[in-house]
């Protein structure tokens, strides 16, 4: 008999809240993983970030299936951006904002990507960064520093997603970290 390992995934819901609009309590939220069959699931800070153990969907599949089955139970639309633990692993190694992440991590930014975008549009993004923010893609991520704040700049997830041609969330460096130490 063959046995799949069991694979941890990071979910990260985009526009999903805890108060006002699109709210889901995260305790019903962590009872729709159990009752989809993920094990496992807990929550980070409260704010629609599940890590979880994932059966034989991954990737695109396994957003489409929770996009799906979140609509039918909670009547409301939400993106979810789904990495395994290798990929959040990956994510931190591949960081090119080495020093903003040591010294500045509340500043620093990862936006979770629905899928990879051209070179076009990656170039699209730089002609929109017009303040003080750098900003690089690597893959399904933009690795975006806020020297001046994020509340403030007017790069904001609009206008990235209006660039690159996709769906993102973000989630600040200490976010990201402290999600992938919950990943085994």
């Amino acid at each position: 008999m063959i046995e799949c390992a069991v694979v941890t995934h990071v979910a990260l819901l985009r526009a999903v809240n805890v108060g006002g609009n699109n709210k889901i309590a995260m305790n019903d939220l962590l009872r729709f993983f159990g009752d989809e069959g993920f094990v496992g699931a807990r929550s980070l800070l409260q704010s629609g970030n599940i890590v979880f153990d994932g059966g034989a969907r991954k990737g695109a599949q396994l957003e489409d299936h929770l996009e799906a089955r979140t609509a039918a139970r909670f009547g409301l639309r939400a993106d979810y951006l789904v990495r395994t633990a290798a990929e959040m692993k990956e994510i931190i190694a591949r960081n090119p904002f080495k020093r903003e992440a040591t010294e500045d991590p509340s500043h620093l930014l990862v936006l979770f990507l629905k899928k990879a975008v051209s070179a076009a549009n990656a170039r699209a993004l730089r002609a929109v960064v017009t303040g003080p923010e750098s900003a690089r893609v690597r893959g399904k991520h933009v690795y975006i520093v806020y020297p001046e704040g994020i509340g403030r700049s007017k790069l904001t997830t609009t206008r990235v997603e209006t660039a690159l041609g996709t769906r993102a969330t973000g989630r600040n460096w200490n976010t990201v970290v402290k999600l992938t130490t919950l990943c085994p």
